[in-house]
């Protein structure tokens, strides 16, 4: 595997600038291939021009791994319409040249497994991916995946929960990369209506231990948590409540271009404490 220039990484350079600036960042996700890649890219085209700090793209698996119904939802109706990893590669290598946004793959290690973890990374990589989520990889067995990210010059997201003991959470944020994924609830993903009262005290304690950026998802649903989050942490990451308006839209049998603007009008709501 060829070894890449950590300076190009995207994920690096938007928490840099961010930081610069005095600013936070919002990582809206998406479902690869929902309800079809066309739609798939002319939304990371939207969100690349709103101004997002960079989107987490999911790999739809039959077996999610910590996605609520929402998400679980989408899965089901990509798998069905025929959706193919080699496809996402493909598609994202031939747009990524449009899109200045950092993207990073959220993949089960299953799938990362079956193609076989350094064909998959440097697939990744040579598609324009910037970084991992792999919300299963065992902790015990990661060190060697990210070695593997970390030498085709990418990063490794990984997740600590509320339960994570002290000692495991050190553990994650040595192997981390880019940033950490702090969950603000655990359990599945979902949209809540109140986020924890504990979330600045547990989000400052695991930035002093990382040393990396902490950005907080789970059950970030609206503006004002948005803002609730980002006043302690260094982004925030939504996806049940904009993969719960693409399966609305689907539901009504909404065109690709509606349901772009759709999720493009929330986003910028999503957005609006942050500029």
């Amino acid at each position: 595997m060829t070894q890449a220039n950590e300076s190009a990484n995207r994920i690096d350079a938007t928490f840099a600038r961010l930081s610069q600036a005095g600013r936070k960042g919002l990582w809206p996700y998406v479902t690869a291939g929902y309800p079809d890649l066309d739609t798939t890219i002319g939304l990371l085209k939207a969100l690349d021009q709103a101004g997002v700090a960079g989107v987490e793209l999911g790999f739809p698996y039959s077996d999610p791994v910590a996605d609520g119904p929402v998400i679980q939802t989408s899965f089901s109706r990509a798998l069905a319409s025929g959706f193919r990893v080699g496809e996402v590669f493909e598609r994202i290598g031939a747009v990524r040249g449009e899109l200045s946004m950092p993207l990073l793959a959220m993949v089960s290690f299953s799938i990362v497994h079956r193609i076989g973890p350094s064909t998959f990374i440097e697939r990744a990589a040579r598609s324009g991916f910037d970084g991992l989520i792999i919300p299963d990889l065992s902790l015990e067995e990661a060190a060697d995946t990210a070695r593997q990210v970390t030498d085709a010059g990418l990063r490794l997201v990984m997740l600590v929960s509320p339960t994570t003991s002290p000692e495991r959470r050190e553990r994650i944020a040595k192997l981390s990369s880019g940033f950490v994924y702090y969950l603000s609830v655990a359990g599945i993903t979902g949209e809540r209506d109140q986020l924890p009262p504990d979330l600045p005290e547990n989000v400052a304690r695991l930035r002093t231990v990382s040393g990396r950026p902490v950005c907080v998802g789970f059950g970030i649903s609206q503006p004002r948590h948005v803002e609730a989050v980002c006043a302690v942490a260094d982004g925030a990451i939504v996806g049940s409540a904009i993969v719960r308006r693409i399966n609305g839209c689907v539901d009504r049998q909404a065109t690709g271009a509606e349901i772009i603007q759709d999720v493009s009008d929330f986003v910028a709501a999503l957005q609006a404490p942050l500029t």
